[in-house]
Order: C-alpha cells, then structure tokens, then sequence
C-alpha cells in the first residue's frame, strides 16, 4: 500500500468513525427525549390523579365549587358509563354515571363511580377508592353514584383548566334483599380485586352490548340497600 493509499484509508476510517458517532449521538438524544416524555407523561397523570381526588370528594358539600386542574400535555374527556343495581336477573335501576378520563401518551387516569383508577386496561390500579360499601357484618349495602354530566373535552399543551361542579346529593331506599352493582368500565381489574377483598362474587359481563364489560359485584345475604346519588354537573373550561 503506498501512501495516497494509506492516506484515503484514513480519511475514510475517520469519515466511518464520525458516521457512526453521529448515529450513536442521535440514538442517545432519541432515548432521552423518549424518557423526558414518559416522565413527563407520568407527573402529569400523577398531578391529575391527586387533582381529582381533591376535586371529586363524593362526601363534600352541596353547592357549586371551583377548582384547578393542570397538565403539561395531554387530553380530558367525559366517556360514557353505566352503573346498575341488580336483583337477582333484574335491573332495578340503571343510571348514566359516565367517566373523566385523562390520557397523555401511555398513562391514564380515570374517574368512575367515585374510584380513581390510574394504567390503561390490563395493567392499571386502583388510586383512590370507589364510593360503594358493604360493612362486614352484612348489614348494609351503601351504592354510592357519582354522576359526572356532560364536560366538554380538554386537550393541549400546558393546559389549565376549571373544574367547576354544583354538586347535589340524593338518597333512596333500594329495598333489603341480595343486590348485585355493576359498574361498567375499561378497566375493570382493580374494581374486581376491591370489591372482592370485601366479600363480592364477580363476574364480568357486557351487560348492553357496547363492547365495555361491568365489573359486576354480588354481595351475599340481604341488607338494607341504599343508593346516593352525587350529582356533580360537571363543567370543564
């Protein structure tokens, strides 16, 4: 090899080595902007989760209340949802609870039946629990119904919005019988493992052929069976 030769061989090293150095360089700042994203994504699901949870206290008062809820990226959107008491084969009353849903990339956060549910279906957890309870000692059944309304859908970057709600309450008397709740969702796992804990039968069905199951909860033995009803009319801005 003479010396033109050795000189374009390392020219040519050195034009690989810088290629290859390049890529490496775009691979690494590729995979950090990936995980600034994700951490992002989950601070966010995080603030909107706590931020619910304040906002969505089924127990607070009646009356109209305002609170702030932020996320960097992401999208808010009412879905809809059903909630049933059953009798047996019979729906005694079926209400249109719906959900709040805040998604930004792959996490999610729900809202439902006063339950704050975090992770996309198959994979997601319970944050805060659902309004419905059923003491140990069998004798009562408490069927709590956060009913959301009609938000308009928010999404954007570096979005503030008002939660505004005027929230009523309303309570009746189901009867004293064994009653089943079903309560529809897209992630009906950490529902299901809940109210199990608590002494249900579950069983999961579609009970109105939307392609969403119920998480559909027996509880053994006949209690004294009240339905409250939260009525939040929610308006998103």
């Amino acid at each position: 090899m003479n010396r033109s030769d050795r000189g374009q061989s390392h020219v040519v090293g050195v034009a690989l080595l810088v290629g290859v150095t390049v890529i490496s360089i775009s691979a690494i700042t590729a995979s950090v902007g990936v995980l600034i994203d994700r951490q992002v994504a989950s601070a966010d699901a995080t603030r909107v989760a706590d931020g619910m949870e304040t906002t969505f206290d089924s127990a607070g008062p009646s009356g109209v209340r305002r609170d702030q809820l932020s996320f960097a990226d992401g999208t808010l959107r009412p879905v809809d949802r059903q909630l049933r008491i059953i009798d047996g084969k019979r729906v005694v009353r079926s209400i249109d609870i719906d959900a709040l849903v805040f998604t930004s990339g792959d996490q999610r956060v729900a809202f439902v039946a006063g339950a704050i549910i975090r992770g996309a279906p198959g994979e997601a957890w319970l944050y805060t629990e659902p309004v419905t309870t059923a003491p140990p000692d069998g004798s009562v059944l408490v069927v709590g119904a956060p009913i959301i309304g009609s938000p308009d859908t928010v999404s954007g970057s570096g979005a503030s919005v008002t939660i505004k709600r005027n929230v009523t309450h309303e309570r009746s008397m189901i009867g004293n019988g064994t009653y089943a709740v079903a309560i529809e969702t897209a992630t009906p796992e950490p529902l299901a493992r809940y109210l199990s804990e608590r002494g249900a039968a579950i069983e999961q069905r579609d009970l109105d052929g939307d392609g969403v199951e119920s998480i559909i909860a027996t509880f053994e033995g006949k209690r004294r069976t009240y339905l409250l009803v939260h009525e939040l009319n929610v308006e998103v801005t």
